[in-house]
């Protein structure tokens, strides 16, 4: 990590936790818990904050309407660290064929009412839920 880097990160770190809300929810939660989540206590408890936590969209959109499945690794990211952390914030997931399996096996989620489902097929769905 270059100095500017390490100074950057101390800026943020001076910010108040009410700065630091303001400022994550401009920003894809997702990629946001993904590059966050674990550095430190503090920004670990914002970021477990329903209001990044309760919606999830675990895919990627294309300009021409077409959803794609995020990294693998970040996937794994998601289903092994991240989402036990977060299960029970969540209220709705929007997942795509490749990973909705992973990711409904990742945890319980007590507080799920929503599940939006991209890009899968009527063979699938049966196959998922039965």
């Amino acid at each position: 990590m270059n100095m500017h880097m390490k100074r950057s990160f101390v800026q943020l770190m001076d910010l108040s936790d009410e700065i630091l809300l303001i400022i994550f929810e401009e920003l894809n939660n997702v990629e946001m818990l993904n590059s966050l989540m674990g550095i430190n206590t503090r920004l670990d408890k914002i970021l477990r904050h329903p209001m990044f936590t309760s919606h999830l969209t675990l895919m990627r959109s294309s300009s021409n309407k077409l959803f794609h499945p995020l990294a693998d690794i970040m996937v794994d990211r998601f289903c092994s660290q991240i989402l036990p952390q977060i299960h029970h914030n969540i209220e709705w997931l929007n997942l795509e064929l490749l990973s909705v399996g992973r990711v409904l096996h990742a945890s319980d989620y007590p507080n799920l009412y929503g599940l939006g489902l991209y890009q899968i097929n009527y063979d699938a769905t049966l196959r998922l839920f039965s």
